[in-house]
C-alpha cells in the first residue's frame, strides 16, 4: 500500500487529494494543512468584503469533515510541516495549537504550499489598519474592521487584479478609495494601452489612481493612518483610515529550498512536465512552482487557481503510478473590474520584446453581440501573433459583456498552434442577442490577416502621437459629428471616408498619411483608397478609441 503525504490544501493540495484517491482506493493519504481551512475560494474573498457574496460559508468550497468522508482522506488542519528529510522520507511536522512536534513518513510527497502576499520592508506594516490579503482569517479580519470602524477613506496599495477588485469592493461599501502602483501602469500583466483603458473606468468611479507611486512608510496618528508616498514629484504624506497591501505575491518554498530541492531564478520550486521536483519522490504544484510558459518555453510562476488545480491533478497521477504531464501555462486570467471586464492570454507585447520574440500586432474593437440588438457593449480586443505564419502569441481584451468567451476562444486557439487566418474560419455561435454573424474574435483575424498579407500598413498609438507634423499628416476621416462629440488630436485634416475619393487632392502627397477613424474600420478603407491613388500612408491600428486613452 502506497502512503501519499500532501502538504497545504485548497487549489493544488485538496485536488491532489481527491484525484489521488479516486486513483487508488487504498493509498494512504494524508493532507496536512497549516490553515483551518483546507479548501477555500480565493477568488472570492475581495466579493465577500464588499458585501457582494453575503454568506461567509459560501468562500468554503468543502469542509475538513466532508472532505474526510467523502475521499477518506485523512486530514490534519492546524499543522504545519516544518521540514523535509529526503533520505529518510520523512517530514517534520507541528501542530499550531499546541506546538506539538513529530514525524510522518512518506512514499511520495506533494508539496502545495501556494504563495504568500509579499510585505515590503515599511514602517508601520503591522498596525491594526494595514492589513494583506490571502486566506479566510485575512478576510475576517478586515471585513470586521470595515464593519467596525466604517473607514471612510482607504489606501489599496498595488492595482493588480487583487487590488483593483479590493478598490471596487470597498467603494461599493461607500469608502473612498486611492490605489497607488509602483510600475508606470495599473494591471502590470496588460499592455500600457490596454491597462489606460481600465484606468479610464476606475477613475471614472471616483477612484484616485496614482501610478509610479510608492509606500514608504505607514505611522498611526489620532485612530488614522499617515501615509508617506514617494513618487517622481517627491515625498507626499496623504490620510487613510484603512490601508490594504496588494503588492503582489511570492512563492512560499522556503520549505522546498531548506530541503535542498532545486529552486527557478523566478523563486518558484523547479518541477518536470510530471510535476516531479529534483527528487523524484518530492512533486510539487500550484504558486509555489516554476513551469514552463506555453508560448517562449520559458520558466515563470504564475499564481492562478487554473493552473493550479491541472497540476495537483497531474501531481497525484505521477504520485499514483500514472504518467501524466503538464504542457505549459498561458496564464490566462481575467477580472471584473467595476463594469469593465478585463482579460489575457499568452504573452503580452512587453513580454514579447523583453524575450527577443518576433510578433506582429492588431487593436480591434467590436461589439459584444449584434449592434441592432439592445444592449451590446464593445470590447477592445489585441491579439499578437508571429509575423511569417500568423501562429497566435497572446491575446488581451478590455470591455463589457461577452470578453470571457472571447478570451477563453483566443487561449484555446493558442494552445491548439492556430494563427490569425485560422481565426478567421472559426464558425462560432451567433444569434442577435450572443453574437454577430462575424464574431469579435473573426473580425480580429481579419484584421491580422490583413496584416500579413499587406492589404494594410499600420502604425501603433506610439507612432501616431509621435508623428513628425512636418513630414506626417493625420488625416481624420470621421464624421463632424463625431470629432465634436469625442475630440481629436492637435493638427488633423479632417475629410469624412465617404468624401475621401472626391477630395483627395486635398491631401499634401510629399507627406506620410496616417489614417484615422473611431475603431479603425474606416482607416483601412481609407488607407486602401489612398493606396491605390500613390500615397504614403498607414491606417492607425485600434483607431481614436485606442488613443484616446493615452493622450
Amino acid at each position: 500500500m502506497s502512503k501519499i503525504v500532501i502538504v497545504g490544501g485548497v487549489a493544488g493540495g485538496a485536488t491532489a487529494a481527491a484525484r489521488a484517491r479516486r486513483l487508488n482506493e487504498d493509498a494512504e493519504i494524508i493532507l496536512f494543512e497549516r490553515g483551518e481551512y483546507i479548501s477555500f475560494a480565493n477568488c472570492g474573498l475581495p466579493y465577500y468584503i464588499g458585501g457582494v457574496i453575503t454568506e461567509r460559508d459560501a468562500l468554503l468550497v468543502t469542509t475538513e469533515e466532508s472532505f474526510t468522508k467523502r475521499y477518506n482522506v485523512d486530514i490534519r488542519s492546524m499543522t504545519e510541516v516544518m521540514g523535509i528529510d529526503r533520505e529518510k522520507k520523512e517530514v517534520e511536522i507541528r501542530d499550531v495549537r499546541t506546538g506539538k512536534t513529530a514525524t510522518e513518513s512518506y512514499d511520495r510527497l506533494i508539496l502545495s504550499p501556494g504563495a504568500e502576499p509579499f510585505r515590503p520592508p515599511i514602517k508601520g506594516i503591522d498596525l491594526p489598519g494595514v492589513f494583506t490579503l490571502r486566506n479566510i482569517p485575512d478576510t475576517d479580519r478586515i471585513k470586521r474592521y470595515v464593519d467596525a470602524k466604517a473607514p471612510k477613506t482607504a489606501l489599496v496599495a498595488g492595482a493588480g487584479f487583487i487590488g483593483l477588485e479590493m478598490a471596487e469592493n470597498l467603494v461599493e461599501r461607500g469608502v473612498a478609495t486611492t490605489v497607488v502602483e509602483l510600475s508606470d501602469q495599473i494591471m502590470p500583466p496588460l499592455d500600457v494601452e490596454m491597462a489606460a483603458a481600465v484606468e479610464t473606468h476606475v477613475k471614472s468611479k471616483g477612484t484616485t489612481v496614482l501610478t509610479s507611486t510608492s509606500v514608504q512608510g505607514i505611522e498611526e496618528a489620532d485612530g488614522a493612518y499617515e501615509v508617506l508616498l514617494q513618487n517622481g514629484n517627491g515625498p507626499e504624506t496623504r490620510r487613510f483610515d484603512l490601508v490594504l497591501l496588494a503588492t503582489g505575491v511570492r512563492p512560499e518554498a522556503s520549505l522546498a529550498a531548506s530541503a535542498g530541492l532545486d529552486m527557478s531564478d523566478k523563486g518558484g520550486v523547479r518541477v518536470d512536465a510530471c510535476m516531479a521536483t529534483s527528487d523524484p519522490s518530492v512533486l510539487a504544484t500550484g504558486d509555489a512552482v516554476a513551469t514552463l510558459d506555453f508560448v517562449s518555453g520559458s520558466e515563470m510562476v504564475i499564481p492562478l487557481a487554473g493552473p493550479a488545480n491541472r497540476q495537483g491533478r497531474i501531481a497525484a497521477d505521477n504520485a499514483s503510478g500514472r504518467r501524466s504531464v503538464y504542457k505549459g501555462t498561458l496564464g490566462t486570467s481575467i477580472a471584473k473590474i467595476f463594469d469593465v471586464n478585463a482579460a489575457s492570454t499568452g504573452m503580452s507585447e512587453k513580454r514579447l520584446k523583453a524575450a527577443g520574440i518576433p510578433y506582429k500586432a492588431s487593436w480591434t474593437h467590436s461589439g459584444s453581440h449584434a449592434g441592432y440588438y439592445p444592449g451590446a457593449e464593445m470590447m477592445a480586443i489585441k491579439i499578437l501573433f508571429a509575423p511569417n505564419d500568423g501562429k497566435l502569441l497572446g491575446a488581451q481584451i478590455v470591455g463589457g459583456k461577452g470578453v470571457d468567451k472571447r478570451t477563453d476562444v483566443l487561449a484555446t486557439a493558442i494552445k491548439a498552434g492556430m494563427t490569425v487566418f485560422d481565426l478567421q474560419e472559426l464558425e462560432l455561435a451567433y444569434a442577435p442577442p450572443f453574437s454577430s454573424a462575424k464574431d469579435p474574435v473573426n473580425i480580429a483575424g481579419y484584421v491580422a490577416g490583413n496584416i500579413l498579407m499587406g492589404d494594410v500598413e499600420m502604425v501603433n498609438y506610439e507612432e501616431t502621437l509621435d508623428a513628425d507634423l512636418e513630414n506626417d499628416l493625420i488625416l481624420d476621416v470621421r464624421t463632424a459629428e463625431e470629432i465634436e462629440e469625442h475630440g481629436t488630436l492637435d493638427h488633423v485634416l479632417h475629410i469624412p471616408v465617404d468624401e475621401l475619393r472626391t477630395r483627395y487632392a486635398e491631401i499634401d502627397s510629399s507627406k506620410r498619411v496616417l489614417v484615422l477613424c473611431a475603431i479603425g474600420l474606416r482607416g483601412y478603407l481609407g488607407y486602401r483608397i489612398l493606396k491605390h491613388r500613390g500615397f504614403d500612408v498607414k491606417a492607425v491600428a485600434g483607431g481614436y478609441a485606442t488613443l484616446r486613452h493615452m493622450r
